[in-house]
């Protein structure tokens, strides 16, 4: 097993300027070319201290912070996705076909979509929904059931008017 190098006045002067410019112990290990545990028995005899818990804390709250404003986020965009696809179940509807012997493009306007593009579309209002809410649940308690039932009557009664084909 090799010996330790003896550490030196210039490795404590070094540990000292790097500590004092924020750097951790297994960085400053790293640039030295030394053990942390070397480092940590530097640091100690020049009293200084690689204890950052607070500062770790507040740097995982504001991640934290910032992970939530994203997720309110998409969840809005998720919303909106719901709304716009909704709007098209009663909308004019333009569908296409491409075919024949002379592979002609052809296109028609549907005063509305189709009822199995309805239920297409409607499933794709109920994922964005059902994310949106996973991704930032209602504060008030109940809300999730109530925005889900909601959304069971305004199935079951698009059902009922256009019936399940």
């Amino acid at each position: 097993m090799a010996k330790a190098k003896p550490v030196t006045d210039k490795d404590r002067e070094r540990v000292r300027e790097l500590h004092a410019q924020g750097k951790g112990r297994n960085e400053i290990a790293g640039l030295l070319g030394r053990s942390g545990r070397t480092i940590s028995e530097i640091a100690k005899g020049l009293g200084l201290s690689f204890a950052r818990a607070a500062e770790v804390r507040q740097a995982t709250e504001i991640r934290q912070a910032d992970l939530a404003d994203r997720r309110a986020a998409l969840a809005q965009r998720l919303q909106d996705v719901a709304e716009r696809e909704l709007e098209k179940v009663h909308q004019p509807h333009t569908y296409w076909d491409w075919g024949g012997k002379d592979h002609d493009f052809d296109t028609y306007e549907a005063p509305e979509p189709t009822p199995a593009d309805k239920r297409a579309l409607l499933g794709v209002v109920a994922t964005a929904v059902d994310r949106s809410l996973k991704l930032a649940p209602p504060k008030e308690e109940g809300g999730a059931d109530k925005v889900g039932s909601l959304l069971t009557s305004l199935f079951d009664q698009l059902r009922d008017r256009h019936g399940d084909h």
